[in-house]
């Protein structure tokens, strides 16, 4: 099933949500339309839990997690750690990384079994990710963009990555991830498919 929605006037909403198959995160704001798509269609079956990371409201930019696990940057204060502790559930592992690549939402993308990474992402950060998310990790670009997780999207039935990404370059990605992908874009045209849309299984 696909809904759409906006958050503040703001299709990005892949900015301000991340949605795994265990939990749900959307932002401390103002807007109850947003909330209300979140929580009319997954509050039944996955928790969702409003909260900030490092004061700030872009969760899905600064965040990457699965079902098995949640990563955060060093920004996350300790109160809001504590908050995502105290919420999310008891088999959800959590992280915080000291990164200088800190919009871990941008330069990671995942599912619940393989991650892409950027290239530069620190050896340790890659470990951290590896043990948190429990997910094989790979370094790699989408048509030369390093920043895989604003151009690609996956669950564990696919994903979708940026419309320019060659068909030799999605089927070696692909029979590295063991999932089939596509080449797309999101909200009439734009080639930042992780930015415009949260999706599960």
């Amino acid at each position: 099933m696909a809904l759409r929605t906006q958050f503040q006037n703001s299709s990005e909403i892949g900015v301000f949500a991340k949605l795994t198959n265990s939990y749900c995160l959307v932002p401390v704001a103002e807007c109850e339309a947003f909330y209300s798509v979140f929580e009319g269609e997954l509050a039944d079956v996955i928790k969702v839990i409003h909260t900030t990371v490092g004061g700030c409201r872009i969760i899905g930019r600064l965040s990457v997690g699965n079902k098995n696990g949640l990563l955060l940057p060093n920004s996350t204060t300790d109160k809001e750690l504590q908050h995502l502790r105290n919420s999310l559930p008891d088999s959800v592992k959590i992280a915080r990384v000291e990164e200088r690549l800190s919009a871990l939402g941008n330069v990671i993308a995942c599912n619940d079994y393989v991650a892409l990474v950027h290239p530069d992402l620190d050896r340790e950060t890659e470990e951290v990710l590896a043990d948190t998310l429990g997910v094989e990790v790979f370094r790699q670009t989408l048509a030369g963009q390093v920043l895989v997780g604003t151009y690609c999207a996956l669950t564990n039935q696919g994903g979708i990555v940026h419309p320019k990404t060659p068909v030799e370059a999605q089927d070696e990605l692909s029979s590295l991830l063991q999932l089939p992908l596509v080449a797309g874009t999101i909200n009439r045209g734009s080639d930042g498919v992780g930015a415009g849309m949260v999706v599960n299984d």
